[in-house]
């Protein structure tokens, strides 16, 4: 017997929908606004904001990664640090957007950024912190803004990720540097122990490999969309990006590769 279908509801005797007011639709659709007539800006403001509220996510998993480390639960960290592995995932593939648009279509509209840059943006600068990338000149960016300015001294004043990670591994009695890691793949005296930082290990790696594939990306798109120009932040564009690029992630546990 066939088992009958429910139409979906499509009274609510509200003015919007439960959906549109959950997940604030009607806000979200509202902040695009492209000040050249090329269409393509349309999908770079889009891509923009994606990227933003990744960086975001990203950036409470990495914060509950940290929670959870602090407090020797490492099931709970890993778990976070896994669920970001799925919202880099989509970072990396937001560059789809851009990645194709010609240096004729980006030229129309790049006038209009003015100064305005990527770089600037405060949840990017959060996630760099907590890699471990701190500068203190960067606070300047949002000197005007006691908020964020706040809240980014905190992170870069904070422990890093990996500080999190090489506190744990000293409870465990263990370095946090290429040595240690290199007891810990080989499981220690026996062979069998440290299993679960094994297991940590990795996923920092997994977690390095996709910020580097964020980093070539970029990249690549810039190099595609405006060649060696430099950056509308002031920035020396692609050499800059470059360096940001070539730059090893957590990189005790990949020179820990050389001893194994």
């Amino acid at each position: 017997m066939a088992t009958p279908t429910t139409s979906p509801r499509l009274d609510f005797g509200e003015p919007t929908t439960p959906y549109t007011a959950y997940a604030g639709i009607d806000e979200l659709h509202s902040l695009q606004h492209p000040r050249s007539k090329e269409p393509g800006e349309r999908t770079f403001i889009v891509a923009t904001q994606v990227m933003e509220l990744l960086f975001a996510q990203l950036r409470q998993e990495w914060t509950l990664a940290q929670q959870a480390l602090r407090a020797d639960d490492l099931p709970a960290a890993t778990a976070a640090l896994r669920r970001g592995l799925g919202v880099q995932d989509v970072l990396v593939g937001s560059w789809d957007l851009l990645a194709t648009m010609t240096p004729v279509e980006f030229s129309a509209f790049r006038p209009y950024l003015g100064e305005a840059s990527g770089f600037q943006s405060y949840a990017y600068l959060h996630l760099e912190f907590l890699l471990g990338n701190k500068h203190e000149r960067l606070l300047e960016l949002y000197a005007g803004h006691p908020r964020v300015h706040a809240e980014l001294a905190a992170t870069l004043h904070g422990p890093s990720l990996y500080d999190d990670v090489a506190a744990l591994l000293g409870r465990r009695g263990l370095t946090a540097d290429a040595a240690g890691w290199t007891e810990v793949y080989r499981g220690g005296d026996d062979g069998t122990h440290h299993r679960d930082l094994a297991l940590l290990g990795e996923l920092l790696l997994d977690v390095a490999e996709r910020v580097t594939r964020w980093r070539q990306r970029h990249l690549a798109s810039v190099k595609r969309t405006m060649g060696a120009k430099p950056g509308t932040g002031g920035s020396s564009g692609l050499s800059w990006l470059r360096k940001a690029a070539d730059q090893d992630v957590f990189p005790e546990l990949w020179s820990a590769r050389n001893d194994l």
